[in-house]
């Protein structure tokens, strides 16, 4: 019969680059539990224990929260197998993006070395891209980025210009509901916090932790805000807010 391997919260540390403090944490709000202990309460963890941690880890790469991470690993339906196919189609996704902006630094190069003459628009987007890839990472995890770029080739560039036009309309319409004392919760800010939350979610999919990062970037980069249309000033943000708390108490 197989020895059962155990390892104590120190070793599991070393072994996993996980630090002793998060392990307790995990196991302080129920997401990581030791099997087993020793006579005097000391924590020791199993082969499935390393398991979860794996999933745990993993979950956390994809971009979900730690309470998220425990409702999802507690759902009747769950597998961990759906974690190993959630990486593989993600590493997928990177790839070929990758690929892609290698395909389009590749031909920038030759036509160079050609002494093809490039588009100036070439460079300024590139430098924009540049840009606002350094700004947002500093918002976004890197698996978050990866996200926001498929969606982005699902949307695809003809619908975030129109999005880009749409933004300002909409901010005018709340700002003068607002103005005029309408409701949050009645049926014409009820439609605007629809649309709303539709554009949102257009965009990042729908997740919750996208969602807060988008929101944490535009309180501290009112020029990236500015770029997308997107200037509501705080009082609005929460006037705006009400409606969109009310449109989701109302269609649950």
């Amino acid at each position: 019969m197989m020895e059962v391997q155990h390892w104590k919260v120190g070793e599991l540390a070393e072994r996993s680059r996980v630090t002793v403090r998060t392990l307790h944490y995990y196991d302080e709000i129920g997401l990581l539990t030791p099997s087993e202990r020793t006579a005097s309460g000391h924590r020791l963890y199993t082969a499935d224990d390393v398991q979860r941690l794996q999933q745990i880890r993993s979950l956390q790469q994809l971009g979900f929260s730690l309470a998220e991470i425990r409702d999802f690993v507690a759902r009747p339906d769950y597998r961990p197998r759906t974690i190993i196919d959630m990486q593989i189609r993600r590493l997928d996704e990177r790839i070929a993006l990758q690929q892609k902006l290698r395909g389009r630094l590749e031909r920038i190069a030759t036509r160079l070395d050609a002494e093809v003459a490039v588009e100036i628009d070439e460079f300024f987007e590139m430098i924009k891209e540049i840009d606002m890839v350094e700004r947002f990472e500093k918002y976004y995890t890197k698996e978050q980025l990866d996200y926001l770029a498929e969606r982005r080739e699902i949307v695809g560039e003809k619908r975030i210009r129109e999005a880009e036009k749409e933004w300002p309309e909409l901010i005018r319409a709340v700002r003068a509901e607002m103005a005029k004392g309408t409701d949050p919760a009645g049926e014409t800010m009820q439609e605007l916090a629809r649309r709303w939350q539709s554009l949102i979610d257009e965009f990042t999919g729908g997740d919750p932790g996208i969602i807060q990062a988008l929101c944490n970037m535009y309180r501290q980069e009112p020029n990236i805000a500015a770029d997308y249309g997107y200037t509501p000033d705080a009082s609005m943000t929460e006037y705006i807010g009400k409606a969109i708390q009310a449109c989701n108490q109302a269609s649950s």
